[in-house]
């Protein structure tokens, strides 16, 4: 006997870091648009977020996308991003991956050498581009959300690392940006408990005294996670996301990347047609970025992100009666 209906995944990963994609298994989803259905889910059904993030059937980094019906008429297909702590409205290295899956599960049209996959996120619907050769998918970019710098030159007091600085920033989701130097950390040698540490520190004050407020409303209005950074001047920059209660992202972050981008725009650091590799410090994993075009007066810009996932497997998860263990726990 089961405690639920067994609920059907894909797995994938995305330069180091992985994508379960929910499939089917779990009860009808009420709600008009895709935050009205995020909000549902939340109240409703989050114990299956437990159940395929959490341990014992998922770990710390687990990442998730919830196959939804778009409500968008343009929108091929729509996912809803969530992970071991919660939810988010976008997410980089899942939208690469879902290019590759919506090809494969021909919920577009395949076309040679590129296919165009239109995705409905939380934040707004992606397009996605993903690379098509003899029946085969591959590679992909997608465009993001206009994304924008929300906030320069904040001034945080932490109590572990004293005054710092940091800038907010959007990429379908808002980041807290600095660099690591200024908690006097490195990513050659300080440990990794340490980073993220400091990142919990800044995520916490930043949440404490940043207000984000976004159009689409409270399920949209939250800091998301930190992206500390390491950038000499030249064509490629160490990029390390903490996001949730301390989890840090395997690959150089899509969202934030993007969020990165259009921050470096807004200090006139990258022009309109200007590309950046951002890599992971620890994985060494990377993605291409590219200003594609500028969308107004108030320095919100398009960008490209380029990157390559991989398919890991797929499973079906249960849950037995006689389980006495909750739907997932986290040891953190």
């Amino acid at each position: 006997e089961k405690h639920c209906n067994m609920i059907r995944t894909i797995e994938m990963h995305t330069a180091c870091h992985p994508l379960r994609i929910i499939e089917s298994g779990f009860p009808a989803i009420l709600g008009d648009t895709i935050l009205d259905k995020m909000s549902y889910i939340k109240e409703n059904l989050d114990y299956i977020r437990k159940l395929v993030m959490q341990e014992p059937r998922g770990c710390s980094s687990m990442f998730g996308a919830w196959a939804l019906k778009p409500d968008l008429p343009e929108a091929d297909a729509a996912f809803l991003f969530l992970n071991t702590t919660g939810y988010t409205t976008m997410c980089g290295h899942a939208i690469i991956a879902l290019g590759r899956y919506c090809v494969d599960n021909k919920l577009v049209e395949y076309k040679e050498p590129e296919t165009q996959v239109n995705i409905q996120c939380p934040c707004g619907l992606v397009k996605v581009y993903v690379a098509c050769s003899g029946g085969v998918s591959g590679k992909a970019r997608f465009h993001s959300v206009p994304s924008y710098s929300y906030k320069l030159g904040i001034v945080l007091d932490l109590p572990s690392y004293g005054k710092v600085t940091v800038d907010v920033s959007y990429g379908g989701a808002f980041y807290a940006v600095l660099p690591l130097s200024a908690v006097k950390l490195s990513f050659e040698t300080s440990p990794l408990n340490d980073i993220i540490a400091a990142a919990m520190e800044v995520k916490k004050m930043a949440e404490d005294q940043i207000p984000i407020i976004h159009p689409d409303g409270k399920e949209a209005s939250f800091l998301y996670g930190v992206l500390f950074t390491e950038d000499k001047g030249d064509l490629e920059a160490k990029t390390l996301c903490l996001y949730g209660k301390g989890t840090a992202d395997r690959s150089p972050c899509g969202s934030g990347t993007t969020a990165r981008m259009a921050l470096m725009f807004a200090k006139g650091q990258v022009a309109v047609g200007e590309s950046k590799v951002f890599r992971n410090p620890i994985t060494k994993s990377k993605f291409s970025a590219e200003i594609t075009e500028r969308v107004n007066s108030n320095n919100e810009v398009i960008v490209q992100i380029s990157g390559q996932a991989f398919y890991t497997g797929d499973c079906n998860f249960i849950k037995e009666s006689a389980d006495n263990v909750d739907d997932g726990f986290l040891m953190l």
